[in-house]
């Protein structure tokens, strides 16, 4: 009954805050954050920790499939090169620039440790980004590549994630068959949610006339297929986006305009409750996290912290400017034998790539990643600097969400020169 009563608080708490931030003009991320730290220091609120299976599983398949069924085919398809680069070349780039400075700057952490705790803070968070924008009058398309960019980045930390936890428990690490291993993952989730996305649409095509059973069934699908390609060991988040994208294709073509309006209004309650609940969560490990140091160490962690967080930005920074050239170049300069040309489309202006490389927040995926952590090896001992690692990647979410979250506003009306809808 406590903890029935303390997620009534939760929800209610969420439900009203966002209220406010609307009012207050305050980024929705930023305000439910800092209510969930008060609330996880009250002593006679329960603590809640985070349990990353729940968050994967209650939290990922809605968002993915939502965002996935939403985003626009076309610019997806335009903008295809950029979200790529940000999604797999990007993350890999991370996980190796910030695992270099954390093995030269944080005492105790050994080249696998640091290449840990890059990739659980490789991946950015595009729920808080557009939480942020949101109202902003962001231009659609930069929307579309924040969106394709979180879509597949988180399958892609995960993949090194898995590798460099495989490196501290003694597993020798092989370039090409980590590769190998990425594309039978990726290529394992596509068939999966190609299998998904074919028996749903065969059970919507007989039920599409009763709204309320093809409504849930669109929503159950994207649990099922979680747990399917998660059974078979392929990449959950890749089936549950490919089964979105199909079902978009599929629903605008087949499905009436009033189901398709009723489902909108349907997924946009679930994905304001979760989305809320994500950030009132993170908050609410503050508590947890700050028992897994020693009190001396928290100031210097918090700076070791702060300094991760500007070099991922840096890198993400530079990566997007480095899009932007190579895009221009081979616009300008096609080359004569290559299959897909870049569209006039597809270019970015410095504008863009200010606000999309400034976006590069870190949210649940890298929090429930660092949590979820081992508490042993095989052998037995402990898992070397887990505390630590786990500070450092909460400490990360919340500098970059509060840095870049409350900077983000006045940033887009900079450039844009628009300002926020009522």
């Amino acid at each position: 009954m406590q903890n029935y009563s303390f997620i009534l608080l939760i929800l209610g708490v969420m439900i009203g805050l966002s209220a406010l931030a609307q009012k207050a003009r305050v980024p929705m991320p930023v305000i439910l954050i800092t209510a969930g730290i008060v609330l996880g220091f009250i002593p006679s609120v329960p603590k809640a920790q985070l349990e990353p299976d729940v968050i994967f599983l209650l939290f990922l398949p809605p968002l993915l499939f939502d965002a996935a069924f939403n985003i626009e085919a076309k610019e997806f398809r335009e903008n295809v090169n950029t979200i790529g680069a940000l999604a797999i070349s990007l993350v890999f780039f991370t996980t190796a620039g910030i695992a270099v400075v954390a093995h030269y700057m944080i005492p105790g952490m050994t080249w696998p440790l640091s290449f840990v705790l890059g990739a659980i803070l490789s991946a950015t968070d595009a729920v808080s980004a557009l939480s942020i924008t949101k109202g902003l009058g962001l231009p659609h398309r930069t929307t579309t590549i924040l969106e394709g960019e979180s879509l597949i980045n988180d399958a892609s930390s995960l993949v090194a994630y898995n590798f460099a936890v495989g490196a501290v428990t003694g597993l020798a690490f092989v370039w090409w068959r980590a590769g190998l291993n990425f594309l039978l993952v990726a290529g394992g989730g596509v068939l999966v949610g190609l299998v998904m996305a074919r028996v749903l649409e065969v059970i919507l095509k007989r039920v599409r006339n009763n709204y309320s059973v093809t409504v849930s069934f669109m929503l159950l699908t994207p649990f099922i297929t979680y747990v399917v390609a998660e059974a078979v060991h392929v990449s959950c988040i890749i089936a549950v986006v490919y089964l979105g994208l199909l079902i978009a294709r599929f629903g605008h073509q087949e499905l009436p305009g009033n189901l398709k309006e009723q489902a909108r209004s349907f997924w946009e309650i679930i994905v304001f409750l979760l989305n809320g609940l994500i950030f009132v969560l993170i908050g609410l490990q503050c508590p947890y996290v700050m028992t897994q140091i020693t009190p001396s160490q928290i100031l210097p962690y918090l700076g070791y912290a702060a300094v991760i967080t500007i070099v991922a930005l840096a890198l993400r920074m530079s990566r997007v400017f480095l899009q932007q050239v190579n895009l221009d170049r081979a616009f300008r300069n096609p080359h004569p034998r290559s299959r897909r040309k870049v569209s006039e489309g597809a270019l970015l202006d410095t504008k863009t790539s200010l606000i999309i490389g400034w976006s590069g927040m870190r949210g649940i995926v890298s929090l429930a990643i660092a949590i979820g952590l081992p508490y042993t090896l095989d052998n037995g001992r402990p898992f070397p600097e887990r505390g630590a690692i786990i500070f450092l990647s909460v400490a990360v979410v919340l500098f970059t969400i509060f840095g870049q979250g409350l900077s983000l506003p006045w940033l887009i009306r900079k450039l844009t020169g628009r300002k926020s809808a009522d």
